[in-house]
């Protein structure tokens, strides 16, 4: 196992996901058990995908926070930005000292790495008491399929025509990414099954999600999870004590911290294991604190071409511009 996975990291990103076809189920299961079984840690920190100027093709690199401390907002302000190259995976990856400039920022997870992705509902008592709905004992679960998953800018969020009704709502989270497969994962360990944190927006048509007694069809369409900019290590920030924003066209429009959450990242993290698979690579987006757009006053609606943006502490801003599918 050490020796093929020494192998595996001296390949670059792209021949390493060719070699193993993550469409094909049979070959998914294996990934997940090498996630699972190997040894190897990754050594990066501050993790971003994308195509560099210097070849034009796809890769992992780590940042330097000191040097980059935001950079969503570096790409979108059309800033310089390099990295150092990782060697691998986002799972076993080993940074290099070759350094490339990012041309396009890319989702910090391509799709076929997500097996799915896991969402919690009213993880902050004050969104709770804003639906007028009970504060929940047990988390109240829904997914979104991996291809809902898109990047921070230039990403766009898409709002198809099947709900172009002018209920289009955004909700900043904090987003776990799983590091190996567990099952019935005791709480005290469940740390050691995060890869690290980036920020999410559950866009969300109020709508279809009103219309329904289930939430997955209003919040699973196709680019309505963007992530990113960065996956910030496990171990690197603490994810109870963040600060999280929402800024709609530049007016905040969120504004709390994660110490507010209901279910730790801890119980979370066990609870989704409990008699399930909880997969390498699955994807947890942990709530949305008060402030959302279908409460507000007059109320806010996500637009064709509007500007919507979440910032954690110790994460970054993810920044999407909204395109209404033609």
């Amino acid at each position: 196992m050490f020796r093929n996975s020494l192998k595996l990291l001296s390949r670059p990103l792209t021949s390493f996901t060719r070699s193993v076809p993550l469409s094909n189920p049979h070959s998914r299961q294996n990934y997940a058990r090498y996630l699972s079984n190997s040894r190897i840690m990754a050594t990066w920190k501050n993790l971003i995908r994308f195509i560099a100027e210097e070849d034009g093709q796809e890769h992992l690199g780590d940042i330097d926070r000191s040097q980059y401390p935001d950079v969503g907002l570096a790409i979108h302000d059309g800033k310089p930005v390099t990295a150092r190259v990782i060697n691998g995976s986002a799972f076993d990856g080993i940074v290099t000292d070759k350094v490339l400039t990012v041309s396009r920022l890319l989702c910090p997870l391509p799709t076929s790495a997500v097996p799915i992705i896991r969402c919690l509902g009213l993880n902050y008592r004050d969104h709770a008491k804003e639906t007028k709905m009970p504060i929940p004992d047990v988390p109240i679960l829904f997914i979104k399929p991996r291809t809902a998953l898109t990047g921070s800018h230039p990403s766009k969020i898409v709002i198809p025509k099947a709900v172009q009704d002018g209920t289009s709502d955004y909700e900043a989270e904090l987003t776990i990414v799983i590091s190996k497969t567990g099952k019935d994962i005791p709480e005290e360990k469940a740390l050691e099954y995060v890869l690290g944190y980036t920020a999410g927006n559950d866009v969300s048509s109020r709508r279809s999600q009103f219309e329904n007694s289930q939430w997955s069809y209003s919040k699973g369409f196709d680019a309505s999870a963007p992530i990113g900019p960065v996956i910030v290590r496990e171990g690197t920030v603490d994810p109870h004590n963040l600060g999280i924003k929402a800024i709609y066209n530049g007016q905040t429009v969120q504004d709390s911290n994660t110490k507010e959450m209901i279910f730790s990242v801890q119980h979370t993290v066990s609870f989704l294991s409990r008699g399930t698979t909880l997969e390498a690579g699955t994807v947890i987006m942990t709530g949305t604190p008060p402030g959302i757009g279908a409460m507000r006053e007059p109320k806010i609606i996500l637009g064709d071409g509007d500007d919507i943006r979440v910032w954690i502490e110790g994460i970054g801003t993810l920044v999407n511009k909204v395109h209404y599918e033609k």
